[in-house]
Formats: structure tokens, sequence, C-alpha cells
């Protein structure tokens, strides 16, 4: 059953010149894309810097408005955002600067508690946020600090947890494990499929890591200037891909020597 359904989408922004900052040209970011997800299901999208797959991502969770286009989840438009953000969530490839500074970890996960209205009280709140940190591998007791006090690999579980506090159904993974050393990212891959195992969980995992993108996803989406150029399962992508550009992306993934 598909969960996600995303038909010729497009995602421009204007380049705009002059004293009246006029449009002169579009950057066409996203354009015509189309593709499902079914549910519990990883689809990986992968695609060199700059390709749109960021922009597709945040499309799709309305933190950017589409240009044209239609985004239908669970067989329904996308109309009451509100309600849509509880199904659905981000998490973010910088887990340095997608945490308030400011706030303790606490107030960051509990935030979309609040929000939401899903504790009856303040308890409620702790002991949720208790159980969130726990689930990602976390300390209870860190809900009291702040994100400085934590190295990336743990800033991204606190990412993971804070997506995960209103029980989401899918949730787009923005290049999750780009910004950690090797070392985590195997980790943050292991926790991320414990977890959709255990809540049933459908991903977009979005990577220009192909290595990370086989080991974790069922189908791969290959995005090139804005357009969706290939897609496959994971294993028939790598054994054998059929656009040049897919080609080239395998090519380009380093080997270590026999």
């Amino acid at each position: 059953m598909s969960l996600l359904e995303v038909t010729d989408l497009k995602t421009h922004f204007p380049v705009r010149a002059g004293l009246l900052q006029r449009p002169v040209a579009w950057v066409k970011a996203v354009d015509g894309v189309s593709f499902h997800i079914n549910e519990g299901e990883t689809v990986g999208l992968v695609g060199e810097s700059g390709c749109g797959k960021t922009t597709l991502g945040r499309t799709i969770l309305r933190l950017i408005e589409p240009t044209a286009g239609e985004i239908r989840y669970a067989g329904q438009p996308i109309t009451d955002i509100r309600a849509f953000r509880r199904q659905a969530q981000m998490i973010f490839q910088d887990p340095y600067g997608s945490l308030n500074p400011r706030m303790t970890v606490g107030n960051i996960i509990g935030e979309a508690l609040r929000i939401h209205k899903l504790c009856a009280n303040r308890q409620a709140e702790r002991d949720r946020v208790a159980h969130l940190l726990e689930s990602v591998g976390l300390n209870a007791d860190h809900a009291r600090r702040y994100p400085h006090e934590f190295s990336g690999g743990q800033r991204q579980r606190i990412g993971i947890a804070r997506a995960l506090a209103v029980e989401p159904k899918f949730i787009v993974c923005d290049e999750p494990v780009s910004a950690l050393d090797v070392s985590v990212q195997a980790q943050i891959i292991n926790l991320l499929q414990d977890l959709q195992e255990q809540f049933n969980l459908t991903y977009l995992f979005i990577a220009h890591d192909l290595a990370v993108v086989e080991h974790i996803s069922d189908r791969v989406l290959v995005m090139y200037y804005g357009k969706i150029v290939e897609e496959a399962t994971a294993e028939e992508i790598y054994a054998r891909p059929q656009h040049d550009y897919t080609k080239k992306l395998l090519a380009a993934v380093p080997t270590l020597p026999a």
C-alpha cells in the first residue's frame, strides 16, 4: 500500500534582478518528479550536491511550498498541515545547526509534545522525553543538558528522538550521517533500521553516499538536475545501472584495494 504519492512535483525559485527585483529566470530545483513510497519501505534518494534532493524532501513535508504538482499522504491530499506534521517528520543533515543551543535537550524534544498537546502534564512530558532518549541510546538524565555538551553522533540521536516525539509514520532522513565520523555513521544507520522495525516507520533516505543507500534502502531513486532519471530496487541499481548518470555515480564510489 502506498503511504506517499508524489505526482509531477515542481519547486521553482525565482532569480531576481534590477531595482524592482523582478524575476528574470527560474531555478528548477525540482522539476516534474513523480514516485511513491509504500508503507514500511525505505526509499533511497541519491544524487550529487545541488541536484535538488533536499528541496524535494522539504517540499514533500511542506517546509517549502511546491510550485506545481500533487502530494498525497495515505491516499489523501495534504490540506491540514498541522495534522500532517504529526504524521511526517524530518531528521536534518546538520546535528550542530538543527538544535537550538539555548534550549535543553528535554525542551527541544518536548516542544513538539507541547505544540500538539500530547501530554497531560509536565510529568507526563518528562516521562515521554526520557523514554525517547532511551529509545535512541541516550540516558534519561541527558534531558537536563544542552546540545553543546554532546558529540556529533549524540546530537544526531537527539534529532532522531525529536523526530519520533509525535509518533510519526513517515520520516524524511536528509543525509543524516554525512556530517558524522565514519565510525559513528554505521551506529546511526543501525539505529534507524532498529527504530523502523520497532515503530513501523517509512523512510525517504536522502544521501550522496551510494554505499550507505545500498545498505539501508529497498528501492533507490536517482536524481539529476531536478528530475528522477532512474528508479529500481537497491540490488538492481548497483548490479545493472541503466542511466549514464547512475553509472558515473557508481564509478565515483571509492573502493578498497583487494
